[in-house]
């Protein structure tokens, strides 16, 4: 069984920025595809971004394309950095593991999930 957890998240302002952290205990996941989703009050969750399982190939959502990037560092760790944040990208952010090496952007395609981190984006 793996365990994700989260880090990173809190309060900024508009424009500001904030690097997530998904750490993942129990096993390592260096051959699994990660990605990152969010949820804002009342949404339902929706992809952000995502890695394959050796960094080489990345996917972002078009609304947040050029300014968040996700990597990885070793086979435990995974950042989401985030720049230029709106009020709108309020959310709760959970990173989330597959089963496999290749990544996607279906929720249903995730295994393992943490138990997210709160950004909140002032105006």
């Amino acid at each position: 069984q793996v365990q994700l957890l989260e880090s990173g998240g809190g309060l900024v302002q508009a424009g500001g920025s904030l690097r997530l952290s998904c750490a993942a205990s129990g096993r390592t996941y260096s051959d699994n595809a990660i990605a990152w989703f969010r949820q804002a009050p009342g949404k339902e969750r929706e992809f952000v971004a995502a890695i394959n399982w050796n960094g080489a190939l990345v996917d972002y959502a078009d609304s947040v394309k050029d300014r968040f990037t996700i990597s990885k560092n070793n086979a435990n760790t995974v950042y989401l950095q985030m720049n230029s944040l709106k009020p709108e990208e309020t959310a709760v952010y959970y990173c989330a593991a597959a089963s496999g090496s290749s990544y996607s952007r279906n929720r249903s395609q995730y295994d393992y999930w943490g138990q997210g981190t709160q950004v909140t984006v002032s105006s």
